[in-house]
This record gives structure tokens, C-alpha cells and sequence, in this order.
């Protein structure tokens, strides 16, 4: 019977295995879905001598894993990070359907007010998320604990003139996530409007304390749950090219 996976550091927060499990189910696949803990990307090489027909990556890992990998499919490469793992002549190929889930989920809600996004983060996710809006042409100005270059800024720098610059605003860290619900990043949510489009990548909890604040000070929010399962069942068609 086929394996497939979802390899990360920590899962117990990932809906993942219940998502696919449920698609197997509803589908009649004769399939397993399994997630699979490693504490270092060093790990990894035991999990690829596992026979498995398909695995999904999640922080922390989605741009560690690529030296292990032996291709990169072309979006990956623009991206920089993976988190799909097709295995295929004995080859481990990396995809990104991140940035795929992403376009489909925020679709609907963009308007001609959206010219400028602020994402939040700058790891896989972002990368990912800042791809589609250049994509889409759509300026990108990245928030980082560690700016570098002339589009990275610090959190401290976020003011009101960058919040009313940037009518789309993402949140691509892990800040918020279940069980540390309470937590969320701090910007002046005061200078939102109803013209701002706010995203948190996080699904668990569906409302996280940073959409709350948004939807509080009018913004328009959506969470990641939509982005998820576009991103897997483009994963899955991946897995049965």
C-alpha cells in the first residue's frame, strides 16, 4: 500500500494527516498518510530509505531539504523552498505548491486597492508568498528580526505610512500558532481600514489573535486553511503525475 508523509520538526498542531486521511477515505485510495518527526534535516536520509510514495515538507525544513534533494522543479528553484517531495526513477524531486495554494486561496479577495503587500517573515512560507505577489505585480516589502537589503525591514520599522502603503498584509511566521494562541506579532493595527486585506498562514486556531486584532480595527482576514488544501491536492496530483 502507498506511503505518503508530512515531515517536520514538531506536528502535533498539523491537520495534514487528518486531510489526506479523509481524502483517501472519501475517495476510496488504498493510500497511508503518516507524520513523520525528525529533530535535525540530517535525519532525513532515513526517512528517504523508507519506501515512501510522496512526502510534504513543513517548517523548519522546507529550504534546509533542498541539498538532500536530487532536483528542484522550476518554481522551486525561483522560490527557493520545497515542500513536496516526488520520488520518481529512484530520483527525490522538489516541488512548491505553497505558492500555488497561496494564489488560489487569496484570489478572490484581491481588488485594485492591493498594489502593495507587507509580508511578515521571511523563511519558506514567505518566500513562497512573495513569489506569487511579484507574480501577480504586486510590490513586496519583507519584515524581518533580520533585515537585509533594501525591500527588508525591521518590526520596530512598521508606522503608518508603511501600513497605509501596503493594503495586503501576511503573516507567514509561526507566531499565533496553537497551543501559544494568545501570541501574535505586534504591529500598529491601529492604522488599519477596511481597505487592507490581512492574511495569517496559520489555520490552528482558524482565528488567531492577529486576524482578531485586524478584524477589530476593520480589515478584511483570511487564515490558511483554504491555502492547505489547495496545496495538497496540488501536491497530490504531483505524486500521481
Amino acid at each position: 500500500m502507498p506511503r505518503y508523509g508530512l515531515l517536520g520538526k514538531t506536528l502535533n498542531y498539523s491537520f495534514s494527516k487528518t486531510f489526506f486521511e479523509a481524502y483517501f477515505s472519501k475517495h476510496e485510495i488504498p493510500a497511508t498518510f503518516e507524520n513523520i518527526e525528525i529533530p535535525l534535516i540530517e535525519d532525513v536520509t532515513n526517512v528517504f530509505n523508507s519506501n515512501l510514495s510522496g512526502l510534504t515538507v513543513t517548517i523548519p525544513f522546507k529550504e534546509q531539504i533542498i541539498p538532500y534533494l536530487d532536483e528542484l522543479s522550476h518554481e522551486a528553484r525561483a522560490i527557493g523552498a520545497v515542500n513536496v517531495i516526488q520520488f520518481i526513477e529512484g530520483k527525490k524531486i522538489g516541488h512548491n505548491t505553497d505558492a500555488y495554494g497561496f494564489q488560489q486561496s487569496i484570489k478572490p479577495f484581491l481588488t485594485n486597492k492591493h498594489e502593495r503587500a507587507m509580508v511578515l517573515g521571511t523563511g519558506g512560507a514567505a518566500k513562497a508568498v512573495t513569489h506569487v505577489f511579484n507574480s501577480l505585480g504586486i510590490n513586496v516589502v519583507s519584515i524581518s528580526r533580520n533585515p537585509k537589503g533594501p525591500n527588508q525591514f525591521s518590526y520596530e520599522a512598521i508606522n503608518n505610512h508603511m501600513i497605509n502603503a501596503c493594503k495586503v498584509i501576511v503573516n507567514c511566521t509561526p507566531v499565533g500558532t496553537f497551543p501559544s494562541h494568545d501570541e501574535k506579532i505586534d504591529i500598529p493595527f491601529e492604522f488599519l481600514t477596511n481597505e487592507h486585506l490581512v492574511v495569517d498562514l496559520i489555520y490552528n486556531p482558524p482565528k488567531t489573535a492577529f486576524l482578531k486584532a485586524a478584524e477589530l480595527n476593520g480589515a478584511t482576514i483570511l487564515n490558511g486553511e483554504s491555502m492547505l488544501k489547495e496545496q495538497a491536492l496540488k501536491a497530490w496530483d504531483i505524486w500521481n503525475q
